[in-house]
């Protein structure tokens, strides 16, 4: 990690504390998410890789209307319609599909209450299309925390601060954790949870808190 200054530090505890109420309320949500929900928001999480968070959001919401994940062929259509266009949308409705039929085997899974971490390394392993980052994204999305979500917004930020040198071609699952690591234990030396460093950052790229 490179030196950080006191003056980025301390621009970014103030940039906290001006959006700390809304990131926290944003966490509590994620927290409240009922169970019956979980399933749309892996749904979610497969689609955000190569396109906009809100474009998989509107995606979500008309996918749901129309019923059709288990239907690749009208889920992609829906997928590929201009007002939210979703990438690989042939590729991202059968990972959909697929989804479907395996979320009993996810949510027994989840009801077992494991940590996180290991969590996060099955739904890598056995899901297909979910990677570390979207598997934290999920986890994240549905209450779990201090897990980073490694996206372009957040490597930027992590890049800005010191904790990493450059923006990382490609993240092994070594070196996703070796940043994970290091964004942590940046987040407790300045005294903000990596959650809402994560938040911060991405309100910070993007002018909103979503999830």
């Amino acid at each position: 990690m490179r030196k950080r200054t006191d003056s980025g530090i301390s621009d970014l505890r103030a940039d906290f504390n001006r959006r700390k109420q809304a990131i926290r309320a944003r966490l509590e949500e994620f927290r409240g998410v009922a169970r019956e929900e979980h399933f749309y928001e892996l749904a979610y999480c497969l689609l955000t890789p190569q396109s906009s968070a809100a474009n998989a959001a509107l995606a979500i919401h008309e996918l749901r209307e129309a019923a059709c994940f288990d239907r690749p062929g009208e889920a992609a259509l829906v997928l590929q319609r201009k007002a939210h266009y979703i990438r690989f949308h042939n590729t991202k409705a059968r990972r959909l599909a697929e989804a479907w039929i395996q979320y009993p085997t996810v949510a027994a899974k989840l009801a077992e209450n494991r940590p996180a971490e290991e969590l996060r390394q099955w739904l890598v392993m056995n899901v297909k299309g979910i990677g570390w980052k979207e598997a934290s994204h999920f986890l994240r999305n549905i209450g779990y925390r201090d897990l980073a979500i490694l996206d372009r917004h957040i490597l930027k930020n992590l890049k800005k601060h010191g904790i990493i040198r450059s923006m990382p071609k490609t993240l092994t699952p070594k070196r996703y954790i070796t940043i994970e690591t290091n964004f942590a234990k940046f987040a407790r030396e300045i005294g903000i949870t990596i959650d809402e460093l994560d938040l911060l950052f991405w309100s910070r790229e993007t002018g909103e808190i979503l999830k």
